[in-house]
């Protein structure tokens, strides 16, 4: 057995053993499983329009921000209102889960691939105790056969992207699959009851929130719609 191969079998085995949030917890209420994924360039007001947010009961927010480095992390964490900090997961910069109080941490595609060769002491140091993991798929197969026990995976394009243009949506159908997966790409109001359809445990949701108008109405919208629909 390869050495990578066993270095995902041991991982999988200590996050096992870490108390981190079931899944249950994740999956028993139907209308939590809609995430919002940062903008990955700053917006006007952005900070402001998310404290909203979180105040209009959004639970899973998906902080990724590529071109901002550590200090940048940390600054723009010290601006949202800490009662909000464990609703946050991070993209980048994985440490930071020790020194605010972080819902959990998701590993881009990449980051996931290059993580599994290094074996288990990618998590070293890392306070992972009742904390999420999540990960990002383009490939319905590759989903299927990871043996890393993610809380929930990310799954797109589903529909052709509103944020990213010429990201043309696939139309996966993940009802034979057991595991916890959330749909991304093209998802807005008029996308989700076949988003459901199509299997999915929840949503993931970008340019159909940012690029609204009104981003905290476009989001009410959008889990108002997921309650009716999910229900």
């Amino acid at each position: 057995m390869k050495k990578s191969v066993v270095g995902l079998y041991v991982i999988s085995f200590l996050l096992k053993k870490q108390k981190r949030m079931p899944l249950q917890s994740l999956t028993q209420n139907k209308t939590v499983m809609i995430i919002l994924i940062a903008p990955e360039q700053d917006i006007p007001n952005e900070i402001e329009i998310l404290n909203q947010l979180f105040k209009e009961g959004l639970k899973f927010y998906h902080f990724r921000k590529p071109d901002k480095n550590y200090a940048e992390h940390v600054a723009y964490l010290n601006k949202i209102d800490k009662k909000y900090h464990n609703r946050i997961v991070v993209h980048f910069y994985h440490e930071l889960i020790n020194d605010f109080n972080l819902k959990g941490i998701h590993f881009q595609e990449q980051k996931r691939k290059d993580s599994l060769e290094k074996g288990i002491g990618y998590f070293n140091g890392l306070k992972m105790n009742g904390k999420t993991m999540s990960s990002s798929f383009h490939e319905p197969e590759e989903l299927t056969a990871c043996n890393l026990e993610f809380d929930y995976h990310l799954l797109s394009p589903v529909f052709s992207s509103i944020s990213k243009k010429g990201y043309e949506g696939r139309g996966f159908d993940v009802n034979h699959i057991n595991k916890t997966i959330v749909g991304m790409g093209g998802i807005n109001s008029e996308t989700i009851q076949e988003t459901i359809q199509l299997g999915f445990k929840g949503i993931g949701v970008l340019g159909g929130v940012w690029n609204a108008e009104n981003p905290v109405e476009s989001f009410k919208e959008i889990e108002q719609t997921y309650k009716i629909h999910n229900s």
